[in-house]
């Protein structure tokens, strides 16, 4: 066998190795995921607030400085 052939076949057996000892997500995996999701939900939600807050104060500027007909 060639020295690539072999680097290769190495490679795949370490692969298929890592694999087969992954025993799955454990419920800190999954905890620490929910809590990731969450704090970017409450980035989200507080930014588009704050951006709506001031989107419709500037609005009400604008039709406060209407004229009535």
């Amino acid at each position: 066998m060639t020295s690539l052939m072999v680097s290769m076949m190495a490679f795949i057996a370490g692969v298929k190795d890592r694999l087969a000892s992954e025993k799955g997500a454990t419920a800190t995996e999954y905890s620490l995921l929910i809590a990731f999701i969450a704090f970017l939900i409450i980035v989200g939600v507080t930014a588009f607030g704050t951006a709506l807050n001031t989107w419709f104060s500037d609005l009400g500027v604008e039709v406060g400085t209407w004229d009535a007909p």
